[in-house]
């Protein structure tokens, strides 16, 4: 089947729908649990280290198994595999909202990360084999505008659900949507397929092994220290694996990441923005939400209600962003959105006190939130149009496992920092962390902005995805 006759099957509306779907469910899971914690531990017990493995468990899994998911599609079909991960998130979930003990509920969110890791990075590329370049920028648009959403709305509605409901329901949610979608995605998606090379599972085992010591240490460096043995062997063990990564993605045959593909200084540029701003940001909103909540007295609801300026933004702007990229160009948009990021979290460092008022934060969270509204969807079309059709799926994973990175990433230094400098003795001790936290995600991200004004101007990208696209790499099937 060709390109156009996909397109005219699936539909664009349908794979924005399924895709969307399905990417604000992986994304959701991210931090849905953080708000829920210490209704967690009041039900199930356990102590803090089997509390922070229930948000580790997933992030891990989700991190280090996304390049392994993205290979699996582009080798047995995109489809195929995202409907099997779809399948074990949504079983997954079922069970951790099931679960009868500490340990079961930290088995079902490892699980959880590997359906999330099969199925996320397949919604780029599915989405993308659906639409036709010349509305992929309103398309990615919107659904950076969900997935967006989805990460920063988490704290909302896991703090929504525990304090009016239960806990157990912030897991449950996703078992009517999955059963939802997994019929949808089989009628309405065709089937497409990568260039169909062997899978690389030495590739496969050095970048997970190297992802999970390098996330593992920084996830619990925290909590055991940056000196402790098990964090020093993994962050030492883990670099050296991913080392050997890169030269086996230079020299070895059908390397699952071509290190020839950072060559692109559009591929370059995209990636190293994407993870320094999941660094800034996912530390930032680990922070804000707790000096919500422990400072300014916000219960969970309360907060997230209150951080809608900035978590609600997408929805608004993020399709306006797309269109925007398809105008000018998604360099200017992207550094523009990441310079304004910057900008609302440095804002939010000046004005955060024990007794601010809500007037005072108001400014930085729209900032903010516009500005990670600009950098979704335009960022999405970076990374799918700075190489060849039949590696998007590579790209695609590359981009979602260095995003989540970056997130352990900014949790682990942010949260040093806070705790070399401040605590939570006190409401001026835990504003004393907050400020640097706050300068030092504000500084990654205005260096983020700067990354992506690497990237080339539009018309060398245009050009090289007009030959790409007169290249029939790609094959699609009916069924």
């Amino acid at each position: 089947m060709s390109q156009q006759q996909a397109v005219r099957r699936g539909g664009v509306a349908w794979a924005l729908v399924i895709t969307g779907v399905a990417g604000f469910m992986s994304a959701l899971d991210n931090l849905v649990v953080t708000t829920a914690l210490p209704s967690i531990r009041e039900d199930l017990g356990g102590g803090l280290d089997s509390l922070e493995w229930i948000v580790s468990a997933y992030t891990l899994t989700f991190a280090v198994l996304l390049m392994f998911g993205a290979a699996l599609g582009d080798r047995f079909g995109r489809r195929r595999l995202f409907l099997t991960g779809m399948a074990v998130f949504t079983a997954a979930s079922a069970a951790a909202a099931l679960a009868p003990g500490i340990d079961s509920l930290i088995a079902a969110r490892a699980v959880q990360g590997v359906g999330a890791a099969v199925m996320m990075p397949l919604t780029l590329t599915l989405l993308t084999a659906a639409v036709p370049a010349q509305k992929r920028g309103m398309a990615f648009g919107v659904w950076g505008a969900i997935n967006g959403l989805g990460v920063a709305s988490g704290p909302l509605i896991g703090g929504s659900l525990t304090e009016h409901a239960s806990w157990h329901w912030i897991f449950w949610l996703n078992v009517p949507l999955g059963l939802a979608v997994m019929p949808l995605a089989r009628l309405r998606l065709a089937e497409s397929y990568g260039n169909g090379a062997a899978l690389d599972i030495s590739g496969t085992l050095l970048v997970s092994g190297g992802l999970f010591g390098i996330v593992y240490g920084l996830v619990r460096a925290p909590s055991d220290g940056w000196t402790d043995s098990l964090v020093l062997t993994g962050l030492t063990a883990g670099t050296v694996l991913v080392a050997a990564f890169v030269v086996h993605g230079i020299r070895g045959k059908n390397p699952m990441l071509p290190m020839r593909l950072f060559r692109s200084r559009a591929f370059s540029g995209i990636n190293a923005a994407s993870l320094l701003m999941f660094l800034g940001m996912f530390g930032s909103i680990f922070l804000i939400s707790q000096y919500m909540q422990g400072v300014l007295g916000y219960s969970p609801t309360q907060a997230g209600l209150r951080m809608l300026p900035w978590t609600g933004m997408p929805m608004l702007v993020a399709p306006v962003a797309g269109i925007l990229s398809d105008r000018l160009g998604g360099r200017p948009v992207v550094a523009a959105g990441l310079f304004l990021q910057a900008v609302g979290l440095g804002y939010m460092a000046v004005v955060a006190t024990p007794h601010a008022s809500y007037t005072a934060q108001l400014p930085a969270l729209i900032i903010s939130g516009i500005g990670m509204a600009l950098y979704f969807a335009p960022a999405a079309n970076l990374v799918m149009s700075s190489v060849r059709p039949h590696e998007q799926g590579i790209a695609s994973g590359a981009n979602n496992a260095l995003r989540q990175v970056g997130g352990a990433l900014g949790v682990a230094i942010m949260s040093s920092v806070f705790s070399a400098q401040g605590g939570y003795e006190t409401a001026q001790r835990f504003v004393d962390g907050l400020h640097p936290a706050l300068v030092l995600g504000s500084a990654t991200v205005a260096l983020a902005g700067a990354a992506t004004l690497l990237i080339p101007a539009r018309r060398h990208i245009a050009q090289s995805a007009v030959a790409a696209d007169q290249t029939p790499v790609l094959e699609t099937t009916a069924s």
